[in-house]
């Protein structure tokens, strides 16, 4: 029986994309496919999240992207039997025009919204991690299972998960692969809102997401997060810095225009990421 939380699959047929990719105005909807086998992760599918990212990147009419998954489950993590080499080598290249789907390849100017139920485990967390905002169906489990198998958690969440959530809550998890459900995940704060039985973590995320592309400024979005990357990568003095800086070059544009025009006329302001 499906989650009342899930979304239906896209497609199970043999040539079925591992990750759908769908425009709805600016927001870019990016959907694990792989719902007979729990969304767990091939080489395609690695490859093709990638090339979503990376046009979410790359594309100046995409203002912010939503993952999420088809079926019943966020991802069971990784199909070993599909990617092991890749584990033994270490090496999970990009495709030309790709961004690495954990975020760990530079500096990103597109915010993303993750929307799970059901399963999350291992490297599904790390990719809740690697989003801006995270919210949770009601039925979700979560497991950071590597040490279980092994090996350790590579996407992220040694350093991520500690800094979101605090270090012994990150280690609680991490050192005993075991599972915990939706209301620790957002008592620890790796998900922020945890949706009521029966509600869609989806329709939540979409919700967020137009918030985002319809009523935020683009450029203004932007620039809060390469100020809050900075201020966490560089420190406070860094970002401090280009606080005026950056006042004065987003008044200058016209979506600054515009909110200052929108504000004097009492109206919504209509962007347009100039």
């Amino acid at each position: 029986m499906n989650s009342p939380s899930a979304t239906p699959s896209a497609s199970t047929s043999a040539d079925a994309p591992a990750v759908t990719v769908e425009r709805d105005g600016h927001v870019l909807l990016m959907g694990l496919n792989r719902p007979a086998k729990r969304n767990a992760f091939t080489r395609q599918m690695i490859s093709e999240l990638a090339s979503a990212y990376g046009l979410l990147e790359s594309d100046d009419e995409l203002w912010c992207g939503v993952l999420f998954a088809h079926g019943d489950h966020f991802t069971g993590g990784l199909d070993m039997l599909d990617v092991g080499a890749e584990l033994a080598s270490g090496d999970f290249a990009a495709p030309e025009g790709g961004r690495d789907p954990w975020r760990l390849d530079g500096t990103w100017s597109k915010p993303v919204v993750a929307a799970a139920q059901g399963w999350v485990m291992t490297l599904g967390i790390e990719l809740l991690l690697a989003a801006d905002i995270r919210v949770a169906a009601q039925d979700a489990r979560f497991s950071q299972f590597e040490i279980r198998r092994g090996i350790y958690p590579f996407g992220g969440a040694t350093f991520r998960f500690p800094r979101e959530t605090g270090w012994g809550n990150a280690m609680r998890w991490i050192l005993t692969g075991e599972e915990f459900d939706a209301a620790e995940a957002h008592r620890i704060g790796l998900v922020q809102e945890v949706l009521p039985d029966g509600a869609s973590a989806l329709h939540r995320a979409k919700e967020i997401a137009r918030v985002i592309s319809e009523r935020s400024a683009p450029l203004g979005v932007r620039t809060a997060l390469a100020s809050a990357h900075r201020a966490r990568e560089e420190g406070d003095a860094a970002a401090i810095a280009h606080l005026r800086p950056d006042i004065a070059r987003l008044i200058a544009t016209a979506d600054g225009t515009e909110g200052v025009t929108s504000f004097v006329e009492r109206r919504p302001a209509v962007f347009t990421g100039r």
